[in-house]
Formats: structure tokens, C-alpha cells, sequence
């Protein structure tokens, strides 16, 4: 099992964010935005080699990610639900992510098998993402999982549903 840390920001809005080890040694390089229909994000290797990369291929409504590994399509990443807790699916991988996108707190699984644990941990120089990731060869694809997980929590829809609003009236 490795751990990896990310400066928490949302991954998207920066030019570069980098990835750490847990001794603080940079790994990989995110680089890329979100925003648009075919907007990318790519993972790269310290040495410039890319190691995944993930693709929104829909927009508005229901937004799905496609990510990449050694050039090849691995999975197509959606969200089914939101409430009480967060719901993906990674199709192809047959991974299922859930967690609590207010606290960046989730897990992956394939079936009975954890793949990823993702959580906040204040460390002297800031808040980060720990992702604490089983298999080494999962970890790309893993970080790309998290960059979609950080966008959805930055770009949700905050608008009440109707019926709120009216169990909200004390009229």
C-alpha cells in the first residue's frame, strides 16, 4: 500500500498541481482544466512520460469521464447518486467509488476489494488529500478518479428542490 498527497485545491482551476509521496518527493504532475465538453487532464510521470489521463466526453446533465492508461480506454466514470452519499461507477474496471464529496472522504472498491481510500489530512504545510492506494500499478488511474471527485464537488448544482423550499415555510 502507497500513500499519495495532493495539496487540496480544486485540481482543475490550476495549471499544475503535484502529486507527493508521503515523505513529500513529487511523483507525478497533473496538468490540464475542466469546464467544457472534451476538456482533459493528463497525469504525467516526473521524467514527462504520461502515465493516465481522464476526458469529460458529456456535458450538461449527465457528465461521464473516460480514463486513460498507456493510451487505452480503462473506464468510463459516472455519478448515480448523490444523496445520502455519493455513488460513482468506473464501467469496464467494475469499480464502485462512494464516500462523502463534502469531506473528500471515499473508497473504491472491485466488488469485496478495497482499491482506494481517499480522505483530508492537515499536514504542516496545508491541507492535502491523503489517497492511500493498495496496488502501485492502480495509482494513476486512482489519482484520476480523485480530479473527478475534487471537480464534481466544485461544480455541483446548489439549487433546492421544490419541495424544500416548501417544508421550509412556516406560513
Amino acid at each position: 500500500m502507497s500513500d499519495f498527497l495532493i495539496q487540496e485545491k480544486p485540481f482543475g482551476h490550476s495549471t499544475q498541481t503535484v502529486v507527493k509521496d508521503a515523505d513529500g518527493h513529487p511523483l507525478y504532475t497533473l496538468l490540464g482544466n475542466w469546464g467544457s465538453k472534451g476538456d482533459s487532464l493528463i497525469l504525467y510521470h516526473m521524467n514527462g512520460r504520461v502515465a493516465a489521463s481522464v476526458k469529460q466526453v458529456s456535458f450538461p446533465f449527465v457528465r461521464r469521464f473516460e480514463i486513460y492508461e498507456a493510451g487505452e480506454k480503462v473506464g468510463t466514470m459516472q455519478r448515480f447518486l448523490n444523496w445520502p452519499s455519493d455513488f460513482y461507477y468506473v464501467q469496464q474496471l467494475h469499480w464502485t467509488v462512494y464516500g462523502n464529496i463534502q469531506q473528500h472522504q471515499y473508497k473504491i472498491h472491485h466488488f469485496n476489494k478495497e482499491i482506494m481510500t481517499m480522505d483530508k489530512t492537515l499536514l504542516h504545510h496545508g491541507m492535502y488529500y491523503l489517497l492511500q492506494v493498495h496496488d502501485d500499478a492502480d495509482a494513476p488511474k486512482c489519482i484520476c478518479i480523485a480530479s473527478v471527485l475534487d471537480y464534481w464537488l466544485y461544480n455541483r448544482e446548489r439549487t433546492p428542490l421544490p419541495y424544500y423550499k416548501e417544508a421550509l415555510s412556516f406560513n
